[in-house]
């Protein structure tokens, strides 16, 4: 039984691998210019400037990568999210954790217009710690947390916190002329830069939780047969907290705050995989890249030939999937 089932997990990820390399393969050719295979292929080893090289070089390829990235890292934080909590509703986005991100960056951009990419990432940071901080301690309230109670203090922090990035926007809209798309969750304007920016803080997010995903499986079976099996519950919750501010601070302060990402991904991935963390961290990186990916390549056609931000596809696909757990948690 069990080599069937690691077969079965095993083409799984093969299958997922192969539609993640054909979403790429549709975001570098889909556009208001539709370049063919054969010069996307060629402008991996090219030196030539040609139109089309370019575009794929400078615009479709450092978008692309953004997009595996972000969606990797978004469905990675919302999986450590929901293990820690043992919460299925807990996410980046409802947890506040993006409300705050994209608040602090916000305020970077008012009080520091020059600000570089890479320093933003900081106020993100603080941003992503506040928001979640004020969530969780309204949800805790009354004593423990639940589905709903969780899903009430995000939405009302989330509003709040918006209604303030609002304000800051009319009344500084010199210092804050591109944050309205932003605030939408768009990859659209991604460059190398971009990828530079978040690359170090995903890359060190998403192999410190592999690592150490053991641990978030040991969480699931409770805080009493966790520390029974010698594990420090409080210090673990803090660390992998800490992952999950790199990992949506970063993705807030590149792309802005995408929801539904981790919320969507680490649900369907359990259902898929089982509740190992092991196996359900690589496989919540593979399909958040892939939705990821493909809510970008639909984004295109919204409004074609013009640009949409992702944001709005991936709430499309999130709102309906949020109102069903939200639902059935109620019930519960």
């Amino acid at each position: 039984m069990e080599s069937q089932s690691a077969f079965k997990k095993g083409l799984l990820f093969i299958i997922g691998l192969i539609l993640l390399i054909s979403s790429m393969l549709a975001s570098l050719r889909v556009g208001a210019a539709s370049i063919d295979f054969s010069t996307i292929f060629q402008s991996f080893i090219t030196n030539e400037e040609t139109r089309d090289v370019l575009i794929v070089q400078g615009l479709r390829l450092p978008r692309t990568l953004i997009a595996v990235i972000i969606g990797a890292s978004l469905a990675i934080a919302g999986a450590i999210m929901q293990a820690i909590t043992l919460n299925p509703l807990a996410s980046p986005q409802i947890f506040g954790v993006n409300a705050g991100a994209s608040l602090m960056v916000v305020i970077g951009l008012v009080l520091l217009p020059s600000i570089s990419p890479g320093s933003l990432v900081y106020f993100a940071f603080l941003g992503a710690i506040l928001g979640g901080t004020v969530v969780y301690s309204m949800a805790s309230t009354g004593g423990g947390t639940s589905p709903i109670k969780l899903a009430l203090a995000g939405i009302t922090v989330h509003l709040f916190l918006s209604a303030i990035i609002e304000g800051i926007v009319l009344f500084h809209e010199d210092s804050t002329e591109n944050v309205l798309f932003w605030l939408a969750g768009a990859i659209d304007g991604a460059t190398w830069g971009d990828v530079q920016t978040i690359l170090p803080w995903s890359i060190i997010g998403i192999i410190l939780t592999i690592v150490l995903a053991r641990q978030l499986t040991t969480l699931g079976l409770g805080d009493e047969m966790a520390q029974g099996l010698g594990q420090n519950v409080v210090l673990i919750r803090l660390f992998f907290s800490f992952l999950v501010v790199i990992l949506a601070g970063a993705s807030v302060a590149v792309a802005g705050p995408i929801g539904f990402v981790g919320l969507i991904v680490p649900h369907i991935v359990r259902k898929l995989v089982g509740v190992d963390y092991r196996i359900i961290i690589p496989f919540s990186a593979l399909f958040g890249a892939l939705l990821l990916v493909t809510a970008d390549v639909l984004s295109r056609f919204i409004a074609y030939p013009s640009e949409s931000p992702v944001g709005i596809v991936t709430a499309l696909i999130g709102a309906p999937y949020f109102l069903y757990l939200a639902r059935k948690g109620g019930k519960a």
